[in-house]
Parts: C-alpha cells; sequence; structure tokens
C-alpha cells in the first residue's frame, strides 16, 4: 500500500526542495514509522535518485537523505546503502555519498552494518573508500567482523599491489588497531 501511495504521489521524481520538506515532516511524525515502512520510503524516496547521480548531490538531496537517515539509519542502510555497494561499475558519486554518510550521518551500529555489507561482496577499488570511512569512524569493531576485515585485506594484497587507496586503507588498520593486528 505504501509503495503505490509512493507511486501514486509520485515521491520519486518530486522536486528535491519538495522533498527536504517531506522528509521534515516525515521526522515529525509520531510514533515513528516501522521498520518495512522506513525502508519502502528510503527506496522510493532516495534510490533512483543516489543511483543515477553523475555529479556531487545538491543541497537539497544532502539534507533530505541527512535528514532521513538520521532517524532512520537501519532501513537506510540495508535498502540504499546496500544497493549503492552492489552496484556495478565506478559508481563514483554514489561511492562519495556513501562515505560521506558514514562519516557524518550513520549510528555506529549501522556503520558496522555498512563494513559487514562491504565484506561480503568481492573487495573493489570503488569499496575500498567506504572501508577507509568506516575505519575512519574509529568505532569498536566486533572481533569476527574485525577477523575477517583483516583476513579479507590479507586475501587480497596481490590484487591491490599498486593501489594507493588500498596502501591507505592498511596503513590506517595498522596504526587504528595496532594492538589487535
Amino acid at each position: 500500500q505504501l509503495r503505490g501511495l509512493c507511486s501514486f504521489l509520485q515521491l520519486s521524481t518530486c522536486p528535491e526542495n519538495l522533498l527536504v520538506r517531506f522528509c521534515s515532516w516525515l521526522m515529525a511524525l509520531t510514533p515513528d514509522l516501522g521498520y518495512k515502512s522506513a525502508a519502502v520510503l528510503a527506496e522510493q524516496l532516495f534510490l533512483r535518485r543516489v543511483l543515477s547521480l553523475a555529479q556531487p548531490p545538491s543541497r537539497h538531496l544532502m539534507a533530505a537523505l541527512t535528514s532521513f537517515c538520521s532517524k532512520y539509519s537501519q532501513p537506510f542502510c540495508q535498502v540504499l546503502v546496500a544497493a549503492v555497494l552492489q552496484e556495478p561499475g565506478e559508481g563514483t558519486e554514489q561511492t562519495k555519498l556513501v562515505c560521506e554518510l558514514v562519516e557524518e550521518c550513520l549510528e555506529p551500529d549501522c556503520v558496522r552494518v555498512v563494513l559487514s555489507q562491504v565484506l561480503e561482496m568481492p573487495l573493489s577499488e570503488k569499496l575500498l573508500p567506504v572501508v577507509q570511512a568506516v575505519l575512519g569512524r574509529q568505532e569498536v569493531l566486533l572481533p569476527e567482523l574485525f577477523d575477517l576485515l583483516v583476513l579479507t585485506l590479507c586475501r587480497q594484497a596481490p590484487a591491490f599491489a599498486t593501489s594507493l587507496n588500498y596502501a591507505k586503507l592498511v596503513m590506517a588498520m595498522l596504526t587504528m588497531y595496532q594492538s589487535q593486528v
């Protein structure tokens, strides 16, 4: 029903200044939306816009994303961030956007969710900045997640022998988690 309502209201294509207003209205709702409703709205409001970014997002889109993400991080991560990470190709603007959201908006639990999502797929040059952004948050990683990260980085080392991003990532790991490494 919510998908139908979003389609009827054409929320996926509404102007971005109205999107900001709509998100402000959503944030004021009480009680909060349920997980499924928030996930549907994250998909309907943002997925198409974010996947089609060819340049940095407008300030209106960033305001709407930040607002929505601040209250509904879990469904946002499961729907939008997962789709961006799985999107084939470079996706430079999308990757920058995910990094910015990781650095500034997501709750610590969601930051760990993003890292686990990255580690579920083959590591690529596109995903290295996302891992770097996660590490930059300096969140405490669960031992299993940390071990998987170290193992993934070790296994992928030959594939990234000439990658500056990979070298930065390894240096960050050695600096931030020296005792655990």
